[in-house]
């Protein structure tokens, strides 16, 4: 005879139903889990550059470009307006200043008021930059505008993200 134990009706019963459970749970656990991690696995475009003008069209002058990104939050997918300021300055190098007031936001536009023709100003609260985006003292910005990060390829300007500047 053998020595072979047993499994008795109850304890068949309660296996299948732990495994079973067990299953089912695990097939609904697992797309939850997916969801809530796929966007951090995905890889980040944040950084990459887009070209936005051609060179032989900078000037001294500060103008405004835009151009769009394609931008993705989790599974929206959406196309997103940036601006800059763009100008080469004495030394014929790129100077590419975001438009966003470091005050409260707004947008910022160039020899926009007569009072300071030379000058970056903000229409909401009179806040005012030089042309190099350096605030103005004693008016409403606190720190300089943002500078975005930017390559010059065959010709082509390519811009990133802005990263902010200490104040000078």
């Amino acid at each position: 005879m053998s020595d072979k134990k047993q499994v008795s009706r109850r304890q068949f019963l309660n296996y299948t139903l732990t495994g079973v459970g067990g299953f089912m749970a695990a097939g609904m656990l697992a797309p939850m889990v997916r969801f809530a991690i796929d966007p951090v696995l995905k890889p980040s475009q944040e950084g990459e550059l887009a070209p936005v003008t051609e060179m032989d069209k900078l000037s001294n002058e500060p103008q405004r470009f835009d151009w769009k990104i394609e931008q993705v939050d989790g599974w929206y997918e959406s196309q997103v307006q940036k601006s800059a300021w763009v100008y080469l300055d004495e030394n014929d190098e790129v100077v590419a200043l975001s438009p966003i007031c470091t005050h409260l936001g707004c947008t910022v536009n160039w020899a926009s008021n007569e009072e300071y023709p030379n000058e970056f100003y903000c229409p909401c609260h009179g806040g005012r930059y030089e042309k190099s985006g350096n605030n103005v003292p004693n008016t409403p910005p606190t720190a300089p505008l943002p500078l975005y990060v930017h390559e010059v390829k065959d010709g082509m300007l390519y811009l990133g993200d802005a990263k902010s500047r200490e104040k000078v």
